[in-house]
């Protein structure tokens, strides 16, 4: 390598611990007082560089909570979920996957969903990047209620729309962050019961 590549090399490595330095101490900071309490000028202090330093590597906060929810937005659970849905005929297995599925992408992040996301809503900026997000969890929900309307399996009243709404109560980020967050129920007792719930909801009733 020439001392050139090799400079550049450097500076590169140098630019990713910086960044990763400063996600890290956003992530604490988020956590430890809340999206909406803490500065940038707080994340520079934390990680130990300036300001401007902060906006040139990971921009301001908005991009910072991005960066920070993109892990739980690309959980690989998701992709594994899909490949369930698509390989089984059995409708009551489908939500079976789904609950899993959102169970497991939320209990991988659950330190930052659970202290970042209610706080999002209040400011415009995160409320977009949250929005952003549950827009691609929503896209994902609706391919599972498709996958349960091709197999004949939603009750007479409950069309795609509302097939996609009712697995968004019943599986989206609220249902979790009530009864994991607020109500403190262990994981496995909610996946069982909001698994449960939304088979009564969705699906006909099986033969006796």
């Amino acid at each position: 390598m020439s001392s050139r590549g090799y400079r550049s090399r450097r500076r590169a490595d140098a630019a990713a611990a910086t960044r990763a330095a400063i996600l890290s101490a956003a992530e604490e900071l988020f956590v430890a007082r809340g999206y909406s309490c803490v500065t940038v000028a707080q994340i520079a202090q934390a990680a130990q560089v300036a300001v401007q330093t902060v906006y040139s590597s990971t921009g301001g906060k908005a991009d910072i909570l991005r960066e920070l929810l993109l892990p739980a937005i690309n959980d690989p659970n998701v992709a594994v979920t899909m490949q369930a849905i698509t390989a089984t005929d059995d409708p009551r297995e489908v939500i079976d996957a789904t609950a899993r599925g959102t169970r497991q992408a939320h209990q991988a992040h659950w330190t930052t969903l659970a202290a970042v996301v209610p706080q999002c809503p209040a400011e415009p900026a995160a409320a977009a990047v949250l929005a952003a997000g549950n827009a691609e969890y929503v896209k994902a929900l609706t391919m599972v209620a498709e996958r349960l309307d091709h197999l004949g399996a939603l009750r007479t009243e409950v069309d795609l729309p509302r097939a996609v709404d009712l697995l968004w109560f019943y599986l989206g980020q609220d249902a979790w962050f009530s009864l994991v967050g607020h109500r403190h129920w262990s994981f496995d007792a909610a996946e069982d019961w909001l698994a449960g719930a939304a088979k009564r909801a969705l699906l006909i009733a099986p033969d006796n």
